[in-house]
């Protein structure tokens, strides 16, 4: 399974890709437009990204999203409870198994990988619920 998709960074985008993505497990759709999120947030609308989605040699499906600045990198934060953003990465380090950047002379690719639903054992992500 491979999927690749160029486009430009722009809040019409995410639906876009959920839209092509949707054969894919709830996670893959999170994962993926939170990272579209980012760009758009971080170095603005109209930069140029691909998004792919592969199956890796460990049974996992890989999100990338590579775009052409490989100065911001992406942090993780803890965002405050009244915060209206800032959790984007949160969600994406609690569903995925791993994330990371590549990073290049002219571009960088923020990835996840996440494990297959049969893989998961009857957990959706590793968010836990806390006391009632």
């Amino acid at each position: 399974m491979t999927f690749e998709l160029n486009l430009l960074a722009a809040p019409k985008a995410v639906p876009e890709l959920r839209h092509h993505l949707r054969a894919h497990e709830f996670e893959v759709l999170l994962c993926a437009t939170e990272l579209l999120t980012n760009v758009i947030d971080h170095l603005g609308e109209g930069t140029p990204v691909t998004v792919r989605v592969t199956s890796t040699d460990h049974g996992h499906t890989r999100v990338e999203v590579t775009d052409p600045d490989p100065r911001v990198r992406p942090l993780l934060l803890a965002a405050a409870d009244t915060a209206e953003s800032g959790r984007g990465l949160a969600l994406v380090d609690a569903f995925s198994d791993r994330w990371g950047v590549d990073q290049g002379a002219d571009r960088k690719t923020v990835w996840c990988e996440l494990a297959r639903p049969s893989q998961r054992h009857g957990r959706p992500g590793r968010i836990k619920a806390g006391p009632c």
